[in-house]
């Protein structure tokens, strides 16, 4: 057997290893993944800064992207989390617009008939003495804002307990005065009237699910983060998207739940996965079919309606998809995608290649203004052929050993537990950070109990607990 002094130095190099990796890593800000990830912070810099210069690459139209919250750690204001962004990028790469004013910001869908101006929802965190309670609550709304002069101008609101899951996440504009709103807090849909405040016509889970399905009732029941206005063989539909059912569901405004239109099924999680952000393609652009954000799979997935069913027809990931929220089908056959573990906004072509990225943090939605909203202008994979891709696709060579190392770590390890870990590590740290920190924690809780041990420490388990030398 080693000796103590060999065993020493083994744990000790491997602690300073792993301390010197961390270090370096924190330093440089670099994201070391499989495919050597640049972790790029000069859009954030420049959000900060206000810097003019171009920071992303250029693209034919504005880019809206809007934050849940922001992953990077910044040295003059909040830290990670602690604060949302509301950012556009213009043609030429630059910031055409940033606003950071409110707690957290979800849905952006551009306003009918402008060139710059966009609708978006956000959440406020209300302190105790601003909700007239023990605890906190949360202000949800919707402005509209003109990006160009940067007016805004309020919508529509309303409060709700608590947060984290009473947040509204979604509302989709109908008319001048009239929004469908995708009410997070009480598991339903409802259609109100901004002008007389009055709610024309409302849908609850509870009609057609069961409690028991889904997440914990009444705290995270169905978690309903998405709603669309849409067109099926001229009927009015809400597309509904039940994330902790695992499910997009169709609401016949006059008749109900359309259930054989239903795509997914609660704990069916090849088909779909605690999903965000369902777009419909409609019959004129090759649909019906749904594209999905399908975010514990860490993938986007596009289901086509065939023969009165849904038959999956494209899905697209990298080493890096993790967490995905959203997808947006552009008219040129592209993808616009935000990641949001990934702490990115990029652009596919036709062909799966990245064509365009921006590194934002813990970006929620993206929008093309000029395209349509979300993917109302773009055509069906389906219709254009789009070849698939998976994470696992291509050569250790293209995803380099650390990546498909760390491919392998996601494929045995719970999704849930790999996003909920992504969600809660600096962005800097990529997969070689984690090996060190998985390192750092082993190798040095395997050095302190051999110490212990070598010392001759005991641990009486009695009340009172009493240490002392065997």
């Amino acid at each position: 057997m080693p000796s103590r002094r060999v065993t020493r130095l083994v744990l000790a190099g491997v602690v300073a290893l792993s301390l010197l990796v961390l270090v370096t890593g924190y330093v440089t800000g670099d994201v070391l993944g499989g495919d050597q990830i640049q972790g790029d912070q000069a859009a954030e810099e420049a959000f900060k800064s206000g810097n003019g210069a171009p920071v992303v690459g250029p693209r034919e139209n504005i880019t809206v992207v809007s934050g849940d919250s922001n992953a990077f750690v910044n040295d003059d204001g909040p830290g990670p989390r602690q604060q949302a962004e509301l950012a556009a990028f213009d043609r030429d790469g630059s910031v055409y617009y940033y606003n950071n004013s409110h707690t957290r910001y979800w849905d952006v869908d551009p306003v009918p008939g402008t060139r710059t101006t966009v609708e978006y929802l956000y959440s406020d965190h209300l302190s105790a003495d601003e909700c007239a309670a023990e605890t906190v609550c949360t202000r949800n709304g919707i402005e509209r804002v003109n990006l160009t002069t940067g007016e805004v101008t309020p919508i529509y609101d309303r409060i709700t307990p608590d947060k984290h899951s009473t947040r509204w996440h979604d509302a989709d504009r109908i008319d001048e005065n009239r929004y469908l709103v995708a009410d997070i807090h009480q598991d339903r849909v409802f259609i109100v009237n901004t002008e007389t405040e009055l709610i024309e016509w409302e849908w609850d889970a509870q009609t057609d699910y069961d409690t028991d399905s889904g997440g914990p009732y009444p705290s995270d029941w169905t978690h309903l983060n998405d709603v669309e206005h849409v067109e099926i063989d001229g009927r009015e539909v809400v597309m509904v998207s039940l994330r902790n059912q695992d499910s997009v569901v169709f609401i016949d405004v006059e008749r109900g739940l359309m259930e054989d239109w239903t795509l997914g099924e609660d704990g069916d999680h090849d088909t779909l996965y605690e999903q965000h952000n369902p777009d419909y393609i409609p019959p004129e652009n090759g649909g019906p079919a749904v594209l999905v954000a399908d975010s514990e799979n860490s993938r986007i997935v596009e289901y086509q309606r065939v023969d009165g069913g849904w038959e999956k027809s494209w899905e697209w990931s990298d080493p890096r998809m993790q967490w995905a929220r959203d997808a947006d089908r552009l008219p040129n056959g592209h993808t616009l995608i935000s990641d949001s573990n990934g702490d990115r906004v990029f652009e596919i072509d036709e062909n799966g290649e990245v064509v365009w990225n921006a590194d934002v943090g813990f970006p929620y939605e993206a929008e093309r203004l000029g395209t349509g909203d979300e993917s109302a202008g773009g055509p069906s994979a389906a219709s254009i052929d789009l070849p698939s891709r998976t994470a696992s696709d291509g050569s250790a060579d293209e995803v380099g050993p650390v990546g498909a190392a760390w491919l392998q770590v996601k494929a045995a390890v719970p999704s849930k537990l790999v996003n909920a870990i992504a969600y809660v590590i600096p962005r800097w740290m990529g997969s070689i950070e984690l090996a060190a920190l998985l390192g750092l924690l082993v190798g040095g809780g395997v050095w302190a109990a051999a110490e212990w041990r070598w010392r001759g420490f005991s641990v009486s388990v009695r009340s009172p607990v009493r240490f002392g030398r065997k």
